[in-house]
């Protein structure tokens, strides 16, 4: 006799739980004691970048401001700066800014529930349940690509889910999602690491998953996706030249005149002085005047830079 939807359900609980539970990643924002601020902290740096670029970072950021209110007291500018590269800096500013209404409107602690955590400037729905659940263990639904990923393949059988959340999707992670609340949390946390490191997007690993004999995509074959996804073009974007403008301002402790960004005419021929690193990088992409300008233009429209004494700087 064939188990029903809610005994399905909970056979996937205790199978992907139990395959967390001894072989999870030792993270430091998974630790007991880390702070919920810290938790907010990695949430935000996690998205989109991988977890061996954001640990150091991370670790860094923790050391410097442990505390929302240790972040408010500094310049946005400073937050952008420690952000290095970890890309998409704008997040750098979000971080900031939240720290800053952390402080002013609830006494300099991070906000326990996803609706007062949806209060703060650029939190949005992902970020809010995963720290209302992973910071306080409340039962809230935690959907990123790696949780999609995996109900796509084990509950509806397609190789990947759709380019974009779809309401159909939601509807399946609010029926997948435990009802004791420490369970919950279990949940989120454990679907998304299988995600993470079992069941990835190019090379999913279902020689070892925990719920292959399960897994629908597996009894379909394994069919292709629906779509080819497309990845994101780096070497001559925009992108690339804002990243590399950013790198000079980060070094720099004093303005950075515009024509010094433009670089030598001759880059063959040394400068008779020499130029830091992230400079001469810049350089060296020989970027058109036309999207050098457009890309200063980028910067200073997201408060990434800002004019000061007729050259361009961390906002202050």
């Amino acid at each position: 006799m064939e188990p029903g939807p809610q005994q399905a359900a909970e056979q996937l609980h205790t199978e992907i739980i139990s395959w967390f539970t001894a072989n999870s990643r030792d993270l430091p924002w998974r630790k007991p004691d880390c702070s919920p601020w810290g938790i907010f902290v990695s949430e935000i740096m996690l998205q989109q970048t991988p977890v061996v670029r954001v640990l150091p970072v991370w670790e860094l950021w923790m050391q410097r401001w442990p505390t929302p209110a240790a972040l408010a007291a500094e310049s946005s500018g400073e937050a952008v700066r420690a952000w290095d590269r970890l890309g998409y800096p704008r997040r750098a500013l979000r971080l900031h800014a939240a720290a800053t209404a952390m402080t002013a409107d609830f006494a300099g602690r991070v906000p326990e529930t996803a609706a007062e955590l949806l209060s703060l400037p650029g939190v949005g729905t992902y970020t809010a349940a995963a720290v209302a659940s992973f910071a306080f263990g409340q039962r809230e639904t935690v959907v990123d690509t790696n949780i999609r990923r995996v109900h796509a393949r084990a509950l509806t059988g397609k190789a990947l889910p759709a380019p974009a959340l779809t309401a159909a999707e939601m509807r399946l992670a609010v029926a997948l999602l435990p009802r004791d609340d420490a369970a919950s949390v279990a949940w989120n946390a454990s679907v998304m690491e299988l995600g993470a490191l079992v069941c990835t997007a190019r090379s999913p690993k279902c020689e070892v998953c925990p719920v292959r004999r399960h897994c629908a995509w597996v009894a379909a074959g394994k069919p292709a996706p629906d779509y080819v996804p497309k990845g994101q073009a780096w070497a001559g974007t925009d992108r690339q030249v804002r990243g590399a403008i950013m790198a000079v301002l980060r070094q720099a402790r004093t303005p950075v005149q515009r024509h010094a960004l433009i670089g030598p005419a001759d880059l063959a021929a040394p400068p008779a002085d020499p130029i830091p690193a992230p400079l001469a990088k810049l350089h060296a992409l020989k970027v058109p005047a036309e999207q050098l300008a457009r890309a200063v233009a980028g910067l200073l429209a997201d408060k990434l830079a800002e004019e000061h004494d007729g050259g361009l700087q961390l906002p202050g």
